[in-house]
C-alpha cells in the first residue's frame, strides 16, 4: 500500500480522537493529505535578538534569558491576567497569558533560561509578547531551527490543543516517518527543462525550508504542478470534444457579407474588430467545431463582430442565432442588428442586400400565438435566417432547417445543459461564439473557459468619450442632485443605483423604496421609474421600457441594470453605497452610460468610513476605464471564486497553493507545457507520457471538481 494513502490515525501523536477533529475540520484523511497541508508563512527562527532591539512594530522575534517573576491578576469571574518579567540582561520584558493561571507558574521556572518566540507589542512603555512559544534552551538548538512553518488552524482545533504548533510536530514526525523520497509526478523531461526541484524536495523544503530562496524554488515547483495538471486536464477535454465533433466547413464569404461590409457597415471596423473576425473566419474554414470566448469592454462593438459572422453562415447556407439571457437585451440585439442590416423595417421582414435578403426575427416568452407559429414555420422552412432570443429558443418546439452558427451572450448566464439543448437543434455542432462583457483576467479565462479559443477587442470604435468617473461623500449629496437636476434640463436621463444584497435583502429593498419615494420629493419636476429584481418580469420590463423610450428621466434601481439596457441619452450613473459592490459590477454598471456622444459620469458615493480594500476598488474606478485592468485588480482583491459569473458557472477552484491571481506567468507556463503535450499525444495514450495520463486519472479520482475546472 502507497504510503501516502496510510489513514492518518495511526500517525504518531494523532489516534482516533485527533484524527476525527483533522478529519472534520481540515479534511485531513490521510498521510498524504497532511503532507499537503500547506504553511500559510514561515518566520525565521534562526536569528535571535535582544530585549534592548525590540521594539513594538517589529514582526516576530526570538529572545533568550530567564524568568525573573511571577505576578497574577484576578480580572474577574474565572478570568486572570499571568505576567512573567523576562531578561536577557539587556533590559527586561513582559511575557503574557490570559486565563492559563497556575498550569503557566507551575509550567515554567524562574532561573532556568528559554527560548521566547511572539510578537512584541508595547504596553504601559513596556514590552510585552502575549502567549508565546517558550522553549527550554538546554534542549533548543536554535542554529538549526531556521524558519518555523505556521499552520492556518479553527477554533474548535485550538480548544483541543491542535494549535499551529501542534500541527507543525505532527508534520514533522510525519516527514520523519516518510524515509523513502517521494513518486515524482513530472517527466524529466518537464522538470530539467523547467529547472524545477524534484517532488520529494520541494514538499520538504516547503515545511521546512533553510532559507527564503530555497522555499520560493519549492512553491514554484508545487504551483507548477498543480497548474500544470489542471490545464493538461482542460486541454485533454477541449482535444477530445475537437476530435469527436467535426464542424461544418463555411470557406465561402459571398454576396450577403461583402454587400453588408461595402454599403451597410455604420462606421471603418476597429483594428481589433478585423483581427476577432479573421480568427472567426480560420475557425469556421478549418473543419473542426469553433469554440471562441468574445471578450470585448462595455461599446467595444462585439455585436457587429457577431453579425459580420453570422452572415458568412447565411453565405454558406446556413441559419443562425444568438441567444440572451433577458428579454430587453434580446429585443436590444434584435434592434441593432436591424439597423446594421439597414433600418428599422418591422422586425420579421427582410432587410439588407445581396443575392437574399437577410429575415431577422425574435422568439422570447411574450411572443405568442400566430405570431410564434409564424417564427417556429420560418425557422423550420429556413426563410428566417437569424433568429434573436432567450431560453425560449431551446424550447423542445423549436427546430431550424440548417443550424450552422450560434451566438452566446452573457454566457454565465445559461447553464451547461441549457446550451447543450442549442447545440443539440443542429445536425452537426454549430459553430460557437460566447461573448461576454465581464472582462476576465487572461489567466481566469485560461482555467474558467480553458476549453475555448479566447479572442478580445481591446479597443473602442473611434469618437466614443471615456466617462468620468468621481467618488464623493454621502454628505455632498445635495450638491450632487443639483448636477442631475441640470443634466436632465439639458435632455439627459440619470440611473440612480441602490445596492441589493442577498444577506441584508429585505432592509435593502426598503431602503430602495423609500430612497425613491424621497428621490420623487427632491425632483418633483420630473418623471421617475424604479426596478428591482423581486418585481413580477411583466412589471419590470413595463417600468425599464418607459426610461428607454425617455418618458421617464430617473430610473431608480437595483444591479438589475447590469447587463441589458443600451440608453444613448442616459449621462449619469449614480452608485449609492459604492463601498457594498465588487469592482466587476461597479464597472458593468458604469458602461450602462457613456453610449451617445455626450459626456458621460459615473458618480459613487460612499460612507466616510471606507476599508483599506475598498477605498482602492474605489481608486481604481476613478484612474481607468479599461476593463481588463480592472477586472485584474478584483481578481487580486478578491479572489477567482467571487468574481461575477465564476460561481455561476459551477468553477471550482481546489487548488492549495497556486493563486489564479496571481501566479499569471504560472498558468502560461503550465498552459505551454500541457499543450506541446497535447499536440504530440492527442489521444493521450503514449507510453512517452505514460507518468503523465496514470497521475491524470489518479487526480480525477479526488475531490478536486475537474469537470467543474473544465
Amino acid at each position: 500500500m502507497d504510503i501516502l494513502q496510510q489513514d492518518i490515525m495511526y500517525l504518531p501523536g494523532v489516534g482516533p480522537n485527533r484524527k476525527k477533529i483533522l478529519s472534520e475540520e481540515l479534511g485531513v484523511k490521510t498521510y498524504g493529505d497532511l503532507l499537503e497541508y500547506f504553511p500559510y508563512k514561515h518566520v525565521d527562527r534562526s536569528r535571535v535578538y535582544t530585549v534592548h532591539e525590540l521594539t513594538g512594530d517589529m514582526p516576530f522575534v526570538q529572545v533568550v534569558g530567564r524568568i525573573l517573576s511571577f505576578e497574577k491578576f484576578e480580572m474577574g469571574p474565572r478570568k486572570v491576567r499571568v505576567v512573567a518579567h523576562f531578561t536577557d540582561g539587556t533590559g527586561i520584558m513582559d511575557l503574557v497569558w490570559f486565563n492559563y493561571g497556575k498550569q503557566i507558574m507551575t509550567r515554567y521556572k524562574i532561573g532556568t533560561e528559554y527560548v521566547v518566540f511572539g510578537k512584541p507589542t508595547v504596553f504601559n512603555n513596556r514590552i510585552q509578547v502575549g502567549h508565546p512559544d517558550i522553549d527550554e534552551a538546554s534542549k533548543t538548538d536554535i542554529s538549526a531551527m531556521g524558519m518555523q512553518p505556521y499552520y492556518n488552524t479553527t477554533e474548535k482545533m485550538k480548544k483541543r490543543g491542535l494549535n499551529s504548533r501542534a500541527v507543525e510536530r505532527l508534520m514533522f514526525t510525519l516527514l520523519t516517518v516518510l524515509k523513502e523520497p517521494l513518486p515524482e509526478t513530472l517527466p524529466d523531461f518537464i522538470t530539467q527543462k523547467l529547472h524545477l526541484m524534484n517532488r520529494d524536495q520541494a514538499l520538504r523544503t516547503l515545511h521546512y525550508p533553510q532559507s527564503a530562496k530555497e522555499l520560493e524554488r519549492a512553491r514554484v515547483r508545487l504551483k507548477f504542478e498543480e497548474l500544470f495538471y489542471v490545464q493538461l486536464n482542460i486541454l485533454r477535454y477541449a482535444s477530445d470534444q475537437r476530435r469527436k465533433y467535426r464542424g461544418y466547413v463555411f470557406q465561402h464569404v459571398g454576396d450577403i457579407f461583402n454587400n453588408f461590409y461595402h454599403h451597410y457597415l455604420p462606421f471603418p471596423l476597429t483594428e481589433a474588430q478585423k483581427r476577432v473576425i479573421r480568427e472567426i473566419r480560420k475557425d469556421m474554414g478549418s473543419g473542426r467545431q469553433m469554440n471562441r470566448l468574445l471578450q470585448g469592454d462595455v461599446g467595444s462593438g462585439k455585436t457587429l463582430v457577431a453579425l459580420m459572422s453570422m452572415l458568412i453562415a447565411l453565405d454558406n447556407g446556413y441559419q443562425a442565432c444568438i441567444m440572451a439571457p433577458t428579454e430587453i437585451l434580446a429585443e436590444q440585439h434584435l434592434q441593432t442588428i436591424m439597423q446594421f442590416l439597414g433600418g428599422r423595417p418591422r422586425e420579421g421582414e427582410p432587410v439588407g442586400s445581396g443575392s437574399m435578403p437577410v429575415r431577422v426575427a425574435l422568439l422570447t416568452g411574450i411572443v405568442k400565438g400566430k405570431k410564434r407559429q409564424e417564427v417556429l414555420d420560418g425557422l423550420l422552412d429556413g426563410t428566417i435566417h437569424i433568429l434573436v432570443g432567450t431560453h425560449a429558443v431551446i424550447e423542445d418546439t423549436v427546430h431550424f432547417a440548417r443550424l450552422g452558427f450560434v451566438v452566446v451572450d452573457e454566457q454565465h448566464r445559461f447553464g451547461v445543459a441549457q446550451r447543450a439543448k442549442l447545440w443539440n437543434k443542429s445536425q452537426n455542432p454549430p459553430h460557437v461564439l460566447v461573448m461576454t462583457a465581464t472582462p476576465i483576467p487572461r489567466t481566469l479565462a485560461m482555467t474558467l473557459y480553458g476549453d475555448l479559443d479566447v479572442s478580445v477587442i481591446d479597443e473602442l470604435p473611434p469618437g466614443r468619450k471615456p466617462v468620468v468617473t468621481q467618488h464623493i461623500f454621502d454628505r455632498s449629496l445635495p450638491s450632487l442632485y443639483d448636477s442631475i437636476r441640470r443634466q436632465i434640463q439639458q435632455g439627459r436621463q440619470v440611473y440612480i443605483v441602490f445596492p441589493l444584497i442577498e444577506e441584508s435583502e429585505k432592509i435593502d429593498l426598503k431602503n430602495l423604496e423609500e430612497g425613491f419615494e424621497m428621490l420623487k420629493q427632491i425632483f418633483p419636476e420630473f418623471r421617475l421609474s424604479k426596478v428591482h429584481g423581486k418585481m413580477k418580469p411583466a412589471d419590470k420590463e413595463e417600468e425599464m421600457q418607459r426610461f428607454v423610450r425617455g418618458e421617464t428621466q430617473i430610473l431608480v434601481a437595483t444591479t438589475v441594470i447590469e447587463v441589458g439596457v443600451n440608453v444613448p441619452n442616459a449621462s449619469v450613473m449614480v452608485i449609492l453605497d459604492a463601498q457594498r459592490f465588487g469592482l466587476s459590477q461597479l464597472h458593468q454598471l458604469r458602461g450602462r452610460v457613456g453610449r451617445g456622444a455626450d459626456q458621460s459620469f459615473c458618480i459613487l458615493v460612499t460612507s466616510m468610513k471606507l476599508s483599506e480594500d475598498t477605498r482602492k476598488r474605489i481608486d481604481i474606478m476613478c484612474d481607468t476605464n479599461d476593463g481588463f485592468r480592472i477586472a485584474e485588480a478584483d481578481l487580486k482583491l478578491r479572489g477567482p471564486g467571487d468574481l461575477e459569473g465564476t460561481q455561476q458557472s459551477g468553477m471550482a477552484f481546489d487548488l492549495k497553493i497556486a493563486d489564479i491571481a496571481r501566479d499569471g506567468q504560472l498558468v502560461q507556463m503550465a498552459r505551454d507545457e500541457a499543450q506541446l503535450i497535447i499536440d504530440d499525444d492527442p489521444t493521450c495514450t503514449s507510453d512517452k507520457y505514460r507518468l503523465l495520463w496514470n497521475r491524470l486519472r489518479e487526480l480525477r479520482k479526488t475531490n478536486i471538481n475537474w469537470a467543474a475546472i473544465s
